[in-house]
């Protein structure tokens, strides 16, 4: 990617809607440009979804290992961290169209050659470290495009919010489509269909968004040198620091009980539609969250709403302790994922609290932190699982969540109450968290 000459200035932001406007999900759809945004991100989301799949297959298919074909999966989150933080300054260094087209054009190549019969197993674990670096830097620019199509209002909001519910669900269904897909083609033949989607996303957003200019000017330093300097200048900011500990933490603690969803389905003695209950009941139940909250709650509710359910999110988990049967272990789960719903009143914090010069780099850190988070709470539960029977981890997931996440959530909500802070603001114009 060559040097960017000197950038002008980033384009202003449209105005964000009016209390007297408030967007709602549909009316999102009504601009071109999120429009592209959105079908991209569901090519991109399909691509990755079947690329897992098949290269899971694939690779076990090669080498008979389950090591292998498992570590083939882990590969695309282990490198997240590398990712977001060495690569997170592309965000902002060039033009934000640039950058994600380039990167859907990577994973496209590194996918076409993964679906080349020479290619070995150990080119394609090395070819999944490279979609698994790229991903966080197409992420976080992805989010701070989002900023500049949407403003910095509720509109922001509820399209982020809806990036993740196609997420979510594609996670309920995206990998029954992609199994269904190998049923029908060898998985070097499920890799063309990925490189089509990567293709497709490249195309949509390099036709259906504007160019925009690059949000900082070009650095004396090296990209890796200015990327770490932008993770450690978004990181001395206390609001966006305590703003991504709190999108980061309860996360951490939720995905517990997915990451031993299998010991704890035996453990009930529920065979494998059961299990795949349990895997859902998550999604399932952030999905509805967000819903509601973003069709039925003003922003100012929202807000107010979000520390209290970042704080309390993974209680319900708690009630493991007493071994509920598996419906009310359901009912549990799900809750516990709608409480997810805090997002949509922290992103507006997060976002009106970083620099427009940081906003790519925070996005991308912010997404790196969320998967390493995930990965180590998942890989932590499963040793404690070795010696503790699962719901009583699943258990102490929700106790110890809850002990990180309240003192945050405290020092977050005075954060907001010092004078002339930033943030979400009621339509009045007061600080709503």
């Amino acid at each position: 990617m060559p040097e960017p000459t000197a950038p002008t200035p980033p384009a202003p932001a449209p105005p964000a809607p009016t209390a007297a406007a408030r967007p709602r999900y549909g009316t999102l759809f009504r601009l071109p440009e999120f429009r592209a945004v959105f079908l991209a991100h569901l090519c991109s989301l399909l691509g990755t979804v079947v690329s897992e799949i098949a290269l899971t297959v694939l690779v076990f298919s090669l080498t008979g290992s389950p090591f292998l074909s498992a570590l083939a999966f882990a590969l695309g989150l282990l490198p997240y961290l590398l990712g977001g933080t060495l690569l997170a300054g592309l965000a902002d260094r060039y033009p934000a169209r640039r950058v994600l087209v380039c990167c859907d054009l990577v994973c496209a190549c590194c996918v076409a050659l993964m679906a080349l019969p020479v290619t070995p197993v150990a080119g394609l674990l090395a070819l999944r470290v490279v979609l698994a670096l790229v991903a966080p830097v197409f992420a976080g620019t992805r989010m701070a495009t989002l900023g500049d199509i949407l403003g910095d209002g509720d509109a922001f909001v509820l399209g982020r919010s809806l990036l993740r519910i196609v997420s979510q669900t594609a996670l309920l269904g995206g990998y029954g489509v992609g199994g269904l897909l190998l049923a029908l083609v060898p998985p070097r033949g499920a890799l063309l269909v990925t490189l089509a989607t990567f293709l497709g996303s490249a195309a949509l957003l390099r036709l259906g968004t504007r160019h925009r200019p690059a949000r900082a000017r070009t650095a004396a330093t090296g990209l890796v040198r200015d990327s770490l300097s932008g993770v450690r200048a978004v990181l001395a900011l206390r609001e966006p620091r305590l703003a991504l500990c709190l999108l980061w933490v309860p996360p951490a603690f939720a995905v517990v009980p997915e990451g031993l969803a299998a010991p704890y389905a035996a453990s009930l003695g529920v065979g494998g539609a059961g299990l795949g209950l349990l895997l859902a009941a998550i999604s399932a139940g952030m999905i509805t969250g967000e819903l509601l909250a973003g069709v039925l709650l003003t922003p100012a509710a929202r807000a107010r709403l979000a520390l209290p359910l970042a704080a309390l999110g993974t209680l319900p988990l708690a009630l493991c302790l007493l071994r509920p049967g598996y419906v009310p272990l359901l009912a549990l789960l799900f809750v516990t994922g709608a409480s997810a719903a805090y997002t949509l009143g922290l992103d507006r914090w997060f976002v009106d609290s970083v620099p427009v010069a940081l906003r790519g780099r925070a996005m991308t850190v912010q997404t790196a932190g969320l998967m390493t988070a995930q990965g180590l709470g998942t890989a932590l539960a499963g040793a404690v699982a070795e010696r503790l029977d699962p719901h009583l981890v699943v258990a102490g997931a929700g106790l110890l969540g809850t002990a990180c996440c309240l003192p945050l959530a405290l020092s977050a909500r005075r954060a907001r109450r010092v004078p002339g802070g930033g943030g979400p603001k009621d339509e009045t114009g007061l600080t709503t968290i």
